[in-house]
């Protein structure tokens, strides 16, 4: 998260500080996984299990499909799943989640801060949401659609990245007509949380390089004074 550099997915044009550095975050080849840190999550089928609703779309519920990161899951994300959640009377919210590469290539930086399998948990334990594709395409295909048997397909007001052929993500559920783009009220972003601990990190930083100056001041001082102590003695006079 403090590294907020492409550098951190290459590490062939770092300096020889900096991948030090960057290998005590996990981030290169010495790291167990260049994308998301130092993290070492086991992902199983029984934690899957133990987040999981476990419940099928049944007749009658609206089956709404939504997509994205969701990286260091926050209130933003909730209230967005909750406003989503209130267009059916019976929703059946089924959340998509991009791969780390995806999400790094319409991001940018080092993004994402979680690997997939720590945003699914995430995800999954959010009370509004009934099910997740773990690595959605980026793209919203009609093959998905079809399967997933999707009445409406939501996204926030944050930018809408094209892929990376140049088109629309979206073009098909547009297409069909049931595309809808919800305001959650809320603009927090993961990118603000991340910008926010930065700006406390550079300033702890510059609190403590201003108490190291004083403290060498101090020091510097002492050694003076017991180098030519008669000098103190003067002044007494």
């Amino acid at each position: 998260m403090l590294l907020v550099t492409k550098a951190h997915h290459s590490c062939e044009e770092m300096s020889s500080e900096y991948r030090e550095y960057a290998d005590s975050f996990g981030k290169c080849p010495g790291g167990r996984n260049p994308w998301t840190g130092v993290s070492q999550f086991l992902q199983t089928s029984q934690k899957i299990i133990q987040f999981a609703s476990g419940k099928e779309p049944q007749p009658g519920e609206t089956v709404i499909y939504v997509a994205g990161a969701f990286d260091l899951f926050h209130i933003g994300h909730v209230d967005f799943l909750e406003k989503v959640h209130g267009l059916a009377e019976r929703p059946y919210v089924i959340a998509g989640l991009h791969f780390d590469q995806e999400v790094n290539h319409y991001k940018g930086k080092n993004y994402p801060i979680m690997n997939l399998h720590e945003r699914t948990l995430s995800v999954l334990a959010c009370r509004y949401v009934s099910e997740v594709v773990i690595g959605a395409p980026y793209s919203v295909t009609a093959e998905l659609l079809d399967h997933f048997k999707v009445d409406l397909v939501c996204h926030g007001k944050t930018e809408i990245v094209p892929d990376r052929d140049g088109s629309d993500p979206y073009q098909e559920p547009k297409r069909r007509g049931i595309f809808c783009q919800i305001d959650s009220g809320n603009d927090l972003t993961t990118d603000l949380i991340v910008q926010r601990i930065i700006k406390n990190r550079l300033e702890y930083e510059a609190r403590n390089q201003k108490k190291e100056a004083k403290e060498l001041a101090f020091l510097e001082a002492r050694r003076r004074q017991e180098v030519h102590p008669e000098r103190e003695s003067d002044c007494d006079f």
